[in-house]
């Protein structure tokens, strides 16, 4: 079931252009969630440094490039239908440039502050532009209460806000600062809460296998998640082949350096349903 009927994709890239995300109709089915799931808490159960961990140390946080090492993830970032998509929304080839799975574990998963992904990566790799998507796939139910992704609409228009001084860049504490609890870069609150007046904020809930697509610049957060429940959400950012940053320096788990167009393959394992 391709994204490549037109009136469909010419709908999401008009939601996409205008509010900075998008629904997408399909879902991933519960043998696949149940696949991933299967894979990204094997990978969650070792201490490998694309592993990050709460400030206890112990909780995990968050796990990076596994697309590099894993079968099951590598095949996800081919998927047919996903590269289409990202390349209907961009207008051209892409290559993946980072792959990472959030976790919030029941009652302890913390907050991500209000902030703009294209921020670190303009700022810390290089990126040209924000001509890049992230295509994320909830691997469990989200809900309200779980720490669900919070979007501002149309704020990816407004370009980098509140970047700190170039004094205080010389500050900064490495690539771990860009993936904690304290982000180097961050939206303050106070304009946030007068972004969300002006322009309302969408909670992004669903069930396991759902698909959004958000823009690099769009003003996101999530809160604590409150609940017995986890919420694991596996991000694919792709970007546009034209777009690779030139000389990036972090990590090669969070920073992809072959810009070479991602090759569509198919994988039985990896099954996409109409949502109904």
């Amino acid at each position: 079931m391709a994204f490549a009927v037109e009136p469909a994709v010419s709908d999401l890239k008009s939601d996409y252009d205008r509010e900075g995300w998008c629904k997408i109709p399909h879902r991933f089915d519960d043998d696949t969630i149940g696949l991933l799931r299967e894979r990204i808490d094997s990978i969650c159960s070792r201490r490998r440094p694309e592993v990050v961990y709460e400030k206890d140390g112990e909780t995990v946080r968050a796990v990076h490039g596994c697309h590099a090492f894993d079968d099951v993830c590598a095949a996800l970032v081919r998927h047919p239908q996903l590269v289409s998509l990202a390349e209907a929304l961009l207008g051209g080839p892409v290559y993946v440039y980072q792959f990472k799975v959030n976790l919030k574990q029941a009652h302890e998963g913390a907050a991500w502050p209000w902030h703009q992904d294209f921020a670190f990566w303009s700022e810390e790799d290089g990126m040209p532009r924000p001509d890049a998507v992230n295509i994320a796939v909830s691997l469990d139910d989200v809900h309200e209460d779980n720490g669900p992704l919070v979007v501002i609409p149309g704020s990816h228009t407004l370009g980098l806000l509140d970047l700190p001084a170039m004094a205080d860049k010389d500050d900064r504490n490495g690539w771990m600062q860009h993936v904690s609890a304290d982000l180097t870069y961050t939206v303050t609150g106070s304009r946030a809460e007068s972004l969300a007046r002006e322009h309302g904020k969408v909670l992004i809930t669903g069930r396991a296998g759902s698909l959004h697509a958000f823009h690099p610049s769009i003003v996101h957060s999530s809160s604590n998640n409150l609940s017995a429940d986890r919420r694991a959400l596996l991000l694919i950012t792709y970007n546009a082949v034209a777009n690779a940053p030139a000389h990036p320096m972090r990590p090669k788990f969070l920073v992809e350096r072959d810009s070479t167009a991602t090759t569509p393959s198919s994988d039985g394992r990896l099954r996409l349903v109409p949502v109904r």
